[in-house]
Protein backbone atom coordinates (compact mmCIF):
# COMPACT_ATOMS: atom_id res chain seq x y z
CA UNK A 1 0.00 0.00 0.00
CA UNK A 2 3.13 2.05 0.91
CA UNK A 3 4.27 1.43 -2.54
CA UNK A 4 1.05 2.50 -4.25
CA UNK A 5 1.24 5.91 -2.27
CA UNK A 6 4.61 6.66 -3.56
CA UNK A 7 3.54 5.66 -7.30
CA UNK A 8 0.35 8.20 -6.82
CA UNK A 9 2.25 11.16 -5.40
CA UNK A 10 5.21 11.15 -7.89
CA UNK A 11 2.58 10.99 -10.86
CA UNK A 12 0.43 14.03 -9.21
CA UNK A 13 3.94 16.12 -8.62
CA UNK A 14 5.49 15.36 -12.10
CA UNK A 15 1.60 16.16 -13.28
CA UNK A 16 2.54 19.61 -11.52
CA UNK A 17 5.56 20.15 -12.76
CA UNK A 18 5.15 19.50 -16.37
CA UNK A 19 1.74 21.64 -16.05
CA UNK A 20 3.93 24.81 -15.06
CA UNK A 21 6.71 23.82 -17.25
CA UNK A 22 3.97 24.30 -20.35
CA UNK A 23 3.10 27.60 -19.21
CA UNK A 24 6.32 28.63 -19.50
CA UNK A 25 7.04 26.88 -22.80
CA UNK A 26 2.90 28.42 -24.77
CA UNK A 27 4.56 32.35 -23.68
CA UNK A 28 7.89 30.99 -25.62
CA UNK A 29 5.96 29.09 -28.10
CA UNK A 30 4.07 32.32 -28.92
CA UNK A 31 6.85 34.57 -29.04
CA UNK A 32 7.94 32.03 -31.66
CA UNK A 33 4.77 32.12 -34.17
CA UNK A 34 4.94 35.51 -34.10
CA UNK A 35 8.34 35.65 -35.39
CA UNK A 36 7.69 33.01 -37.91
CA UNK A 37 5.03 34.41 -39.12
CA UNK A 38 7.40 38.36 -39.36
CA UNK A 39 9.80 36.43 -40.96
CA UNK A 40 7.66 34.99 -43.44
CA UNK A 41 5.74 38.18 -44.64
CA UNK A 42 9.77 39.83 -45.38
CA UNK A 43 10.09 36.15 -47.27
CA UNK A 44 7.58 36.71 -48.91
CA UNK A 45 8.85 40.15 -50.79
CA UNK A 46 12.16 38.64 -51.72
CA UNK A 47 10.47 35.44 -53.22
CA UNK A 48 10.35 35.72 -57.05
CA UNK A 49 6.84 35.23 -58.90
CA UNK A 50 8.12 32.09 -60.94
CA UNK A 51 9.06 30.62 -57.55
CA UNK A 52 6.48 27.40 -56.72
CA UNK A 53 4.74 27.56 -53.54
CA UNK A 54 2.69 25.32 -51.50
CA UNK A 55 0.01 25.38 -48.45
CA UNK A 56 0.79 23.23 -46.05
CA UNK A 57 -1.41 22.43 -42.60
CA UNK A 58 0.19 22.24 -39.19
CA UNK A 59 -1.81 19.85 -37.89
CA UNK A 60 -1.96 20.64 -33.90
CA UNK A 61 -1.98 16.96 -31.95
CA UNK A 62 -2.42 18.81 -28.25
CA UNK A 63 -2.76 22.12 -26.84
CA UNK A 64 0.24 21.79 -24.73
CA UNK A 65 3.28 23.11 -27.12
CA UNK A 66 5.78 20.77 -25.50
CA UNK A 67 3.45 17.72 -25.64
CA UNK A 68 2.63 18.82 -29.15
CA UNK A 69 6.08 19.08 -30.33
CA UNK A 70 6.99 15.56 -28.81
CA UNK A 71 3.86 14.02 -30.33
CA UNK A 72 4.33 15.49 -33.72
CA UNK A 73 7.79 13.43 -34.70
CA UNK A 74 5.40 9.90 -34.28
CA UNK A 75 3.10 8.95 -37.89
CA UNK A 76 1.29 6.76 -35.67
CA UNK A 77 -0.52 10.06 -33.22
CA UNK A 78 -1.08 11.59 -36.59
CA UNK A 79 -3.25 8.87 -37.79
CA UNK A 80 -4.86 8.62 -34.35
CA UNK A 81 -5.90 12.15 -34.73
CA UNK A 82 -7.21 11.16 -38.16
CA UNK A 83 -9.09 8.16 -36.87
CA UNK A 84 -10.54 11.11 -34.15
CA UNK A 85 -11.61 13.12 -36.51
CA UNK A 86 -13.36 10.37 -38.93
CA UNK A 87 -15.12 9.56 -35.46
CA UNK A 88 -16.29 13.29 -35.31
CA UNK A 89 -14.89 13.34 -31.64
CA UNK A 90 -13.70 17.04 -31.19
CA UNK A 91 -10.88 15.80 -29.11
CA UNK A 92 -6.36 16.18 -29.66
CA UNK A 93 -4.56 12.96 -30.23
CA UNK A 94 -2.87 14.29 -27.44
CA UNK A 95 -5.62 15.09 -24.93
CA UNK A 96 -7.32 11.94 -26.07
CA UNK A 97 -3.75 10.01 -24.79
CA UNK A 98 -4.17 11.50 -21.36
CA UNK A 99 -7.44 10.85 -20.74
CA UNK A 100 -6.65 6.89 -22.05
CA UNK A 101 -3.58 6.92 -19.43
CA UNK A 102 -6.10 8.31 -16.68
CA UNK A 103 -9.02 5.94 -17.49
CA UNK A 104 -6.37 3.08 -17.54
CA UNK A 105 -5.02 3.81 -13.88
CA UNK A 106 -8.39 4.75 -12.50
CA UNK A 107 -9.88 1.79 -13.47
CA UNK A 108 -6.53 -0.73 -12.67
CA UNK A 109 -6.23 1.25 -8.85
CA UNK A 110 -10.60 0.51 -8.67
CA UNK A 111 -9.76 -3.24 -9.23
CA UNK A 112 -6.90 -3.28 -6.67
CA UNK A 113 -8.25 -1.69 -3.99
CA UNK A 114 -11.88 -4.27 -4.27
CA UNK A 115 -9.94 -7.40 -5.01
CA UNK A 116 -6.75 -6.94 -3.72
CA UNK A 117 -5.29 -8.82 -6.35
CA UNK A 118 -2.17 -7.31 -8.97
CA UNK A 119 -3.11 -9.73 -11.71
CA UNK A 120 -6.63 -8.61 -11.48
CA UNK A 121 -5.28 -4.59 -11.15
CA UNK A 122 -3.52 -5.26 -14.70
CA UNK A 123 -6.37 -6.77 -16.58
CA UNK A 124 -8.20 -3.46 -15.25
CA UNK A 125 -5.69 -1.61 -16.65
CA UNK A 126 -5.04 -3.23 -19.94
CA UNK A 127 -9.34 -2.41 -19.78
CA UNK A 128 -9.00 1.24 -19.12
CA UNK A 129 -6.55 1.84 -21.29
CA UNK A 130 -8.70 0.16 -24.16
CA UNK A 131 -12.00 1.41 -23.33
CA UNK A 132 -11.70 4.88 -24.64
CA UNK A 133 -10.71 3.44 -28.33
CA UNK A 134 -13.31 0.97 -28.01
CA UNK A 135 -15.62 4.21 -27.61
CA UNK A 136 -14.09 6.23 -30.57
CA UNK A 137 -14.01 3.25 -32.61
CA UNK A 138 -17.58 2.61 -32.21
CA UNK A 139 -18.49 6.20 -32.55
CA UNK A 140 -16.61 6.29 -36.00
CA UNK A 141 -18.57 3.32 -37.18
CA UNK A 142 -21.68 4.53 -36.40
CA UNK A 143 -21.37 7.61 -38.47
CA UNK A 144 -20.03 5.68 -41.53
CA UNK A 145 -22.97 3.74 -41.34
CA UNK A 146 -24.85 6.84 -41.19
CA UNK A 147 -22.74 8.53 -43.75
CA UNK A 148 -23.71 5.29 -45.98
CA UNK A 149 -27.69 5.10 -45.36
CA UNK A 150 -28.02 8.85 -46.68
CA UNK A 151 -25.01 8.55 -49.41
CA UNK A 152 -27.63 7.65 -52.18
CA UNK A 153 -29.75 10.69 -51.58
CA UNK A 154 -26.97 12.77 -51.64
CA UNK A 155 -25.83 11.30 -55.39
CA UNK A 156 -29.49 11.94 -56.81
CA UNK A 157 -29.59 15.35 -55.02
CA UNK A 158 -26.23 15.82 -56.87
CA UNK A 159 -27.60 14.39 -60.34
CA UNK A 160 -30.44 16.28 -60.40
CA UNK A 161 -28.50 19.44 -59.51
CA UNK A 162 -26.51 18.62 -62.44
CA UNK A 163 -29.38 17.93 -65.02
CA UNK A 164 -30.84 21.33 -64.01
CA UNK A 165 -28.21 22.80 -65.59
CA UNK A 166 -26.07 23.52 -62.20
CA UNK A 167 -22.47 23.14 -62.17
CA UNK A 168 -20.65 20.29 -60.11
CA UNK A 169 -19.20 22.76 -57.51
CA UNK A 170 -22.00 24.34 -57.17
CA UNK A 171 -24.55 21.09 -56.62
CA UNK A 172 -21.87 20.10 -54.29
CA UNK A 173 -22.62 23.27 -52.25
CA UNK A 174 -26.18 22.21 -52.21
CA UNK A 175 -25.76 19.21 -50.96
CA UNK A 176 -23.79 20.42 -47.98
CA UNK A 177 -26.81 22.87 -47.41
CA UNK A 178 -29.55 20.53 -47.75
CA UNK A 179 -28.58 17.17 -46.83
CA UNK A 180 -28.12 15.64 -42.72
CA UNK A 181 -25.42 15.27 -40.59
CA UNK A 182 -22.70 13.56 -41.60
CA UNK A 183 -22.95 14.24 -45.14
CA UNK A 184 -23.38 17.76 -44.89
CA UNK A 185 -20.40 18.29 -43.21
CA UNK A 186 -18.45 15.31 -45.47
CA UNK A 187 -19.75 17.85 -48.50
CA UNK A 188 -18.83 20.80 -47.31
CA UNK A 189 -15.27 19.80 -46.33
CA UNK A 190 -15.15 19.13 -50.51
CA UNK A 191 -16.68 22.13 -51.40
CA UNK A 192 -14.30 24.35 -49.29
CA UNK A 193 -11.14 22.71 -50.36
CA UNK A 194 -11.95 23.33 -53.64
CA UNK A 195 -13.49 26.51 -53.51
CA UNK A 196 -9.95 27.96 -51.61
CA UNK A 197 -7.44 26.43 -54.78
CA UNK A 198 -7.44 22.61 -54.28
CA UNK A 199 -7.46 20.69 -57.37
CA UNK A 200 -10.99 18.93 -57.46
CA UNK A 201 -8.94 15.84 -57.82
CA UNK A 202 -7.25 16.49 -55.07
CA UNK A 203 -10.27 17.32 -53.00
CA UNK A 204 -12.00 14.03 -53.83
CA UNK A 205 -8.96 11.85 -52.83
CA UNK A 206 -9.06 14.02 -49.22
CA UNK A 207 -12.80 12.95 -49.32
CA UNK A 208 -12.36 9.02 -50.08
CA UNK A 209 -9.52 9.39 -47.52
CA UNK A 210 -11.43 10.93 -44.63
CA UNK A 211 -14.70 8.77 -45.88
CA UNK A 212 -12.84 5.10 -46.31
CA UNK A 213 -16.03 3.61 -47.55
CA UNK A 214 -16.45 1.27 -51.05
CA UNK A 215 -19.07 4.01 -51.95
CA UNK A 216 -17.35 6.90 -51.29
CA UNK A 217 -14.19 5.05 -53.78
CA UNK A 218 -16.63 4.33 -56.63
CA UNK A 219 -18.43 7.33 -56.45
CA UNK A 220 -14.83 9.35 -56.80
CA UNK A 221 -13.72 7.20 -59.24
CA UNK A 222 -16.97 7.65 -61.30
CA UNK A 223 -16.71 11.79 -61.19
CA UNK A 224 -12.97 11.92 -61.72
CA UNK A 225 -13.41 9.60 -65.24
CA UNK A 226 -16.39 11.10 -66.28
CA UNK A 227 -13.87 14.25 -66.27
CA UNK A 228 -11.11 13.16 -67.78
CA UNK A 229 -13.08 11.33 -70.68
CA UNK A 230 -16.39 12.92 -70.60
CA UNK A 231 -19.95 11.67 -71.01
CA UNK A 232 -23.01 12.34 -68.85
CA UNK A 233 -22.36 12.67 -65.62
CA UNK A 234 -25.78 12.99 -64.49
CA UNK A 235 -26.84 9.33 -65.51
CA UNK A 236 -23.34 8.48 -64.25
CA UNK A 237 -24.69 9.34 -60.90
CA UNK A 238 -28.21 7.37 -61.31
CA UNK A 239 -26.56 4.32 -62.44
CA UNK A 240 -24.24 4.48 -58.63
CA UNK A 241 -26.70 4.95 -56.95
CA UNK A 242 -28.84 2.54 -58.03
CA UNK A 243 -26.19 0.25 -57.47
CA UNK A 244 -25.43 1.37 -54.21
CA UNK A 245 -29.42 0.87 -53.31
CA UNK A 246 -29.16 -2.63 -54.33
CA UNK A 247 -26.17 -3.85 -52.72
CA UNK A 248 -27.96 -2.48 -49.29
CA UNK A 249 -30.63 -4.66 -50.06
CA UNK A 250 -28.11 -7.65 -50.59
CA UNK A 251 -26.73 -6.45 -47.17
CA UNK A 252 -29.60 -6.47 -45.45
CA UNK A 253 -30.70 -10.54 -46.57
CA UNK A 254 -27.03 -11.06 -45.62
CA UNK A 255 -28.16 -10.19 -41.84
CA UNK A 256 -30.80 -11.71 -42.11
CA UNK A 257 -29.61 -14.99 -43.02
CA UNK A 258 -26.17 -14.45 -40.66
CA UNK A 259 -28.53 -13.29 -37.63
CA UNK A 260 -29.14 -16.93 -35.69
CA UNK A 261 -25.05 -16.75 -35.88
CA UNK A 262 -25.03 -13.45 -33.99
CA UNK A 263 -27.19 -14.47 -31.12
CA UNK A 264 -25.42 -17.58 -30.66
CA UNK A 265 -22.25 -15.66 -30.66
CA UNK A 266 -23.96 -12.80 -28.33
CA UNK A 267 -25.33 -15.99 -25.95
CA UNK A 268 -21.59 -17.50 -25.78
CA UNK A 269 -19.93 -14.11 -24.77
CA UNK A 270 -22.33 -13.21 -22.20
CA UNK A 271 -22.92 -16.96 -20.76
CA UNK A 272 -19.61 -17.08 -18.50
CA UNK A 273 -20.36 -13.96 -17.20
CA UNK A 274 -23.69 -14.27 -16.04
CA UNK A 275 -22.83 -17.98 -14.26
CA UNK A 276 -20.21 -16.08 -12.18
CA UNK A 277 -22.34 -13.66 -11.30
CA UNK A 278 -25.00 -15.84 -10.28
CA UNK A 279 -22.96 -18.29 -8.53
CA UNK A 280 -21.23 -14.96 -6.53
CA UNK A 281 -24.91 -13.88 -5.13
CA UNK A 282 -25.91 -17.54 -4.77
CA UNK A 283 -23.04 -19.31 -3.52
CA UNK A 284 -19.88 -17.03 -2.62
CA UNK A 285 -18.15 -19.94 -1.12
CA UNK A 286 -18.30 -22.01 -4.11
CA UNK A 287 -17.05 -19.01 -6.70
CA UNK A 288 -14.30 -17.57 -4.27
CA UNK A 289 -11.33 -20.07 -5.26
CA UNK A 290 -11.62 -18.41 -8.79
CA UNK A 291 -10.51 -15.19 -7.59
CA UNK A 292 -8.35 -15.90 -4.55
CA UNK A 293 -6.10 -18.91 -5.84
CA UNK A 294 -3.14 -19.17 -8.12
CA UNK A 295 -5.01 -22.00 -10.09
CA UNK A 296 -8.17 -19.98 -10.72
CA UNK A 297 -6.40 -17.05 -11.57
CA UNK A 298 -4.56 -19.43 -14.33
CA UNK A 299 -8.64 -20.88 -15.15
CA UNK A 300 -9.41 -17.31 -15.42
CA UNK A 301 -6.72 -16.10 -18.33
CA UNK A 302 -7.15 -19.30 -20.12
CA UNK A 303 -11.00 -18.88 -20.17
CA UNK A 304 -10.85 -14.69 -21.23
CA UNK A 305 -8.51 -16.21 -24.49
CA UNK A 306 -10.38 -19.02 -25.41
CA UNK A 307 -13.48 -16.41 -25.28
CA UNK A 308 -11.88 -14.08 -27.46
CA UNK A 309 -10.88 -16.63 -29.85
CA UNK A 310 -14.41 -17.75 -30.11
CA UNK A 311 -15.79 -14.74 -30.78
CA UNK A 312 -12.92 -14.17 -33.14
CA UNK A 313 -13.90 -16.84 -35.04
CA UNK A 314 -17.74 -16.98 -34.98
CA UNK A 315 -16.92 -13.01 -36.28
CA UNK A 316 -14.99 -14.19 -38.58
CA UNK A 317 -17.92 -16.45 -39.85
CA UNK A 318 -20.70 -14.41 -39.38
CA UNK A 319 -19.10 -11.06 -41.15
CA UNK A 320 -19.77 -11.65 -45.40
CA UNK A 321 -18.28 -8.75 -47.50
CA UNK A 322 -21.31 -7.17 -49.87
Amino acid sequence: MLALIAVVVFVLVAAGVFALASLFDERRSHARVLRERLSTVQQASERHASEELALLRDELLSEIPTLNRMLQRSPSISRLQHFLNQADVKMRAGKFLLFTLGSGALLGLAVLFLTDTPLFAAGGLLLGLFIPYFYVSFQRTRRFQKFEELFPEAIDTLARAVRAGHAFTTALELIANEMAEPVSTEFRKLFEEQKFGLPLRDALLNLAERMPIVDVKFFVTAVMLQRETGGNLAEILDNLSYVIRERFKILRQVRVYTAQGRLTMMLLMALPPIVVVVMMVMNPDFIKPLFYDKMGHAMIVVGITLQTIGYLVIRKIIRIQV
